[in-house]
């Protein structure tokens, strides 16, 4: 019986043990305005964004942080991935619909590209191509390794991330017609 015992005691311990190690994607923070509630930092819809903090073409740091009060969308791509090419001109449509749009909750609209590029001449010359004609174009042309990718556990892309104005993601992978509704829902209809 104590052989039994002993195994038991030996089998929790390791499990909550194993319990307090395992680290998930997603961590709580605290919320600097309100110490009290808890936001958890994620990639899934409900959680609040992870931090980007990476380079535009001309070497500026831009951090994704510095947009929290508009909507946004977190475009990942690249110059060489068809479907993103693609996927360009839907995205280019929603920008000029929506960056002078009024929102209910939200100061604007932005789109923070994330490029998987490892070639910042093909990079560029893809955004001057497609007409990407925001602000906001990253990358640490580390390709499959960019560290961006790596936080938002990116394996394909095209993919995006809508976020609203405190930085939670409410929608993932939105394509053509569907992205045209998710931030129309946001838009403020006097």
């Amino acid at each position: 019986m104590k052989k039994l015992e002993a195994i038991l005691f030996l089998s929790a311990v390791s499990f909550l043990t194993f319990g307090f190690i395992y680290k998930n994607t997603t961590q709580p923070t605290v919320n600097s305005e309100d110490p009290v509630i808890v936001q958890t930092t994620g990639t899934k819809m409900g959680d609040y964004a992870p931090e980007i903090s990476l380079k535009d073409p001309s070497g500026n740091t831009l951090n994704l942080s510095s947009l929290k009060g508009k909507v946004v969308l977190i475009d990942f791509w690249a110059s060489w991935c068809g479907p993103c090419r693609r996927e360009n001109p839907n995205i280019v449509r929603a920008y000029e619909k929506y960056n002078k749009a009024k929102f209910k909750n939200a100061k604007g609209f932005e789109i923070y590209s994330v490029s998987l590029d490892m070639n910042k001449e093909a990079w560029e010359t893809a955004i001057k191509q497609d007409g990407l004609s925001w602000k906001y174009h990253v990358s640490d042309l580390g390709g499959w390794n960019s560290k961006a990718a790596a936080i938002y556990n990116i394996r394909s892309i095209p993919t995006n991330f809508l976020l609203d104005a405190d930085g939670k993601i409410i929608a993932i992978n939105l394509r053509g017609e569907a992205m045209h509704m998710a931030i129309d829902k946001l838009v403020d209809k006097l």
